[in-house]
This record gives C-alpha cells, structure tokens and sequence, in this order.
C-alpha cells in the first residue's frame, strides 16, 4: 500500500499535547494493524536538544543509535512499535545546517538559495526519509500556527498534499477551546481564529482536535465545524482525562480513529484496544500503592524526568499499585540535612543530571537509604553519586569525588571517559546510544532481567574509575554489570541489602506501559514490599 501522510499542527497556545495526540493516534492505527512511522519537526535553531536547558525544554530523549531527541519521542515509543532513530526528530537547525553545507559544496551549482525551494525540499526529504516501508506516517509539527520559526515547516506540508494527492495527506489542528469561569461558558473563538491562520497559509485542516476541560456540546461542535469548513463529526473533543495512558481510548470514543481512515481511504481491521484498556484498569483500580522519592535538582520540572516518572507508572502497572512520587530538592537536603524528608517514603530514586548544584544533597539520601535499609535506585549520576558515597562512608576514603565537580580532586572514583578528553563541543558529543553490559551470574540485576547479556542506552561524559575496581569491590560493591568492549562498570549494587542498584545507563528510556523495564518493575516491587513491611 502506497504511505499515507498525517500531519498535526497546533494552534492557540503550546503545551496542548500534540505530542500525546500523535502518539496516541499511532497507538490506534497499530490497533487497526497498520505499520506506522513517527516523526517530529522542532522549529528551534539549536541542532539538537542536548544543550537546551532542562528548565526550558524538559526532558532529552536519546534514541538506541544515539540521537538526542525532543520529548515527545518518549511518548511515540511508549505508545507505538514504531523504530525510532535519529531520522524521527529533526530541528529548523539542522535543516539549515544541511542546506548550507550543500551549498558550500556547490550542490546548486551558484544559484541563489532560498528558503523557497530549498528549504522547503530539504524539510520534504527528511519527511520521505523516514517514512519508508509503512502504511502511514505520522509527523507532528512542533509550535503553533503564526509562529514566525513555523512557516517553512507549514509550507513544507502544504506542499505535500500537491506532491502526494488528496487522498495520502491528511492534516489534524489541534486547538484550545477554553472554559471562561466569569462567562460560565466554552468559548470557540480561540479555534476559530487558529484555522484562519491556518488557511491563510494555505492549509485547510481536515480534523479539529479541541482540547477541552469538559465535552464540548453538539451545537458547539456544529459551530465551530461551521466556521471552520469542516463537518460536525470531524470536531473532536480532545478532553482533559486522569491518565496520559487513557487518551487513546478517550479519542477512540470519539471517533477519531474511524475518521481518519475514511478520509485517507484506508482499509483496516476493527482496533484491538485490549491492552489499552488493562492498562487503564490498572491505574484506576490498583490493589495496592507505594511512594517512591525522587531526590534531584528540577523538582519542579516533572518535564524534566518525563521518561522516569512514567516508567515507575509502568513499574506501577506491572505491580498493579498505584505510584505515588515525592519530588525531593537535593539542595534543600544540603541546607537543612534530612530530617523527615523521607518520612512515610519506601523508596528513594536518584535520577540522572550534569553539574554540582545539589550533588551533596543526593550523597547524603543514598547514604540514607543505604543505612536504614529503604529500596534505592541509582541511574546515570545517581549511580555516580552512590559509588562517591560508599567509597567515603564505608572504604573510609574521605576525599572520595567525581571529577565532573573536582577536576583535581585526589581520589576521583568518578572521572571523565577516555574518549571525551579530547572533545571541545558539547552538542551530540556525550556517549549516547545504546550499548552492550554484561550481567554477574547470581547478582540481583542478572536476576532481574532474566539473562547475562542486555543492551541499554547511555547519556553521559563520566564513568566508574576502574582505578578504583578492587578497593570497592573489596570493601562490599558489588560491581554486577560489565561493558564487555570498554570494561566500563554499568552496574553496582549490594548483596546485603534489601534492594540497591545503580546503572549507568538511562532504563527508563525503554519502558513501555504493556512492557514495563524490569528494572522498574523488581524496584516498585520492592518499594511495595518495603511499605507493606512498615504496617
């Protein structure tokens, strides 16, 4: 079958969930039993966002082949099969980066380069790029209509319905229909004014999604169909739901699913939605609950931690109890010590991060945890900090540090990566990807995931001082966890603890809610046991 095209824009404002939208209407043609593939086109210069702030961007994304990605490609592979790679997420910085570098050596042969046609083909060819060998492909386009960084990516699109036909183009607004409180009414307005935008460049979309609080009324929805240029039916409601994981479902009720494959005229089976729903019943209904801590440096960016907060979901999920997270300032720790921080917690999680700005803060709870015997999860700088703190406390090596924080630091047990001494730049020069480790026989990550050899993905310039190797491991580290090509150590825990564990990697990168990472799985499992224990 010839690849259908689908395309999202947004309008209003941002933060509506077009990523969500994409992702959960990937989720719905998989349940239809289409092959789908997922993109997403950012409008910012930077290249990629691994040199974005956390407090400006949220969470990178990395990919198994090494790309540091926006977001919302957590969500596209948390909902869907869909392998994605460094070709599903491209910026206005690398379209122009590659455009410019193709007319250094002199691919337009002199003439003059435009942003009509050749960036406009540029942005084309990374669409049908990664739009090979499925039925649809599904590319969500990053800001809102009448965003000046926007229009050569809405030019791009409008392009392709000519390029593609009528019948392999598809293009679904998302909009804002607001509820006025003083008014006591939903106000169309704000959509209306967006598909204007939208149509004076030329696009005329297809399907509304109306994000709303509440259900928009029929005579509402024939309102805005009417002025709009679109049928009541294709006005859907896109509303405010408890669980990200119930969106695909809410959009299915709604008829979405059914009203894009009539207008691509697309044959498909009925949707299994079987999962989906488990799922959904899990969260709604759980037979028991458990809080976890998550002691880090943007406690007030779950942006920030997207990925990890929706794989202890998962880990949740599988355990079938409710996850309830506790964002903990590591610096606060650092000012006013512990105290009751941690009161009422049966479980403490230090996440990944760069920079020493709350580093003591997330020693001194690993030291918590490690002594009055709560469940611990260490990942990325986690597991750094929880190396620092047992070399300190118990090998007695006082000065013990990471060089990222102290770079003539006198026994740094964490210091820079071989490979990364050299690199001047920052953007796309970390170890990213996904990499091999080798699993201890009879240690708990062995146990854990069931097998000796995995393969999990990495974001950092820092790594475990095999210096160090003996000493610790003398001293009762367990180093379970072994990259068989450069001896990194992935992996440390100990044996005479309830449940401690610190990886290198990043696991919450590849949890998925029908297939939660066993380590998140076996650490709310023993976050659950933990707090089953205090009664």
């Amino acid at each position: 079958m010839k690849t259908k095209f689908l395309f999202i824009t947004g309008g209003v404002v941002s933060s509506l969930g077009k990523g969500l939208s994409a992702a959960s209407i990937g989720a719905l043609m998989e349940a239809r039993g289409l092959r789908v593939s997922m993109q997403k086109m950012d409008p910012y210069i930077n290249v990629d966002p691994g040199t974005m702030s956390p407090f400006q961007h949220g969470e990178v994304f990395v990919t198994d082949d090494g790309a540091e990605t926006d977001l919302d490609l957590g969500h596209y592979e948390r909902y869907t099969s869909a392998g994605l790679s460094r070709k599903s997420n491209f910026t206005t910085g690398q379209v122009y980066d590659s455009v410019i570098r193709k007319e250094r050596r002199g691919d337009y042969l002199g003439g003059t380069v435009q942003v009509i046609p050749h960036i406009t083909n540029e942005i084309k060819a990374k669409i049908l790029e990664n739009a090979k060998d499925v039925d649809l492909a599904i590319v969500e386009v990053g800001g809102t209509v009448g965003d000046i960084e926007s229009l050569p990516f809405m030019e791009a699109i409008r392009q392709f319905r000519t390029d593609r036909g009528i019948d392999n183009v598809l293009y679904i607004h998302l909009t804002l229909v607001p509820y006025i409180p003083t008014a006591g009414e939903l106000k169309t307005k704000p959509t209306q004014h967006s598909v204007k935008e939208l149509r004076e460049i030329g696009i005329q979309p297809d399907i509304l999604l109306c994000r709303c609080d509440r259900e928009i009324p029929r005579d509402m929805k024939a309102k805005i169909a009417l002025f709009c240029n679109v049928r009541e039916e294709e006005v859907i409601t896109a509303r405010d739901v408890a669980s990200i994981y119930e969106v695909p479902i809410a959009l299915h009720e709604q008829g979405l699913d059914e009203r894009i494959i009539e207008k691509l005229n697309i044959w498909t089976k009925a949707p299994d939605l079987t999962g989906w729903k488990r799922i959904i019943n899990r969260i709604q209904e759980p037979a028991g609950e458990t809080t976890i801590a998550i002691v880090g440096k943007y406690v007030d960016l779950t942006e920030s931690y997207k990925s990890l907060s929706e794989a202890l979901v998962h880990g949740g999920i599988a355990n079938n109890c409710r996850v309830n997270l506790k964002y903990v300032d590591s610096e606060s720790i650092e000012r006013h010590g512990i105290n009751d921080t941690f009161e009422g917690v049966d479980g403490i999680l230090v996440p990944g991060g760069f920079g020493e700005r709350g580093s003591e803060g997330k020693i001194a709870a690993i030291g918590y945890a490690r002594e009055a015997r709560i469940p611990f999860f260490g990942i990325c700088l986690g597991m750094q900090m929880a190396v620092v703190e047992y070399a300190r406390n118990v090998c007695r090596i006082e000065d013990a540090h990471s060089s990222e924080f102290h770079d003539q630091a006198k026994n740094p047990v964490i210091h820079i990566m071989e490979e990364q001494k050299k690199i001047k730049g920052k953007g796309g020069t970390m170890r990213l990807g996904a990499y091999p480790c080798e699993l201890a026989e009879g240690s708990l990550a062995r146990r854990i995931y069931g097998t000796d050899l995995i393969s999990e993905r990495h974001r950092h310039r820092f790594e475990f001082n095999n210096g160090y190797r003996e000493q610790l491991r003398e001293c009762g580290l367990g180093l379970s966890g072994i990259n068989p090509e450069s001896d990194l150590v992935e992996v440390v825990e100990l044996a005479d603890h309830p449940w401690f564990l610190g990886c290198q990697f990043h696991p919450e990168f590849k949890s998925r809610p029908m297939d939660p990472h066993p380590l998140f799985e076996s650490f709310v499992g023993a976050c659950l046991k933990q707090g089953d224990g205090k009664d």
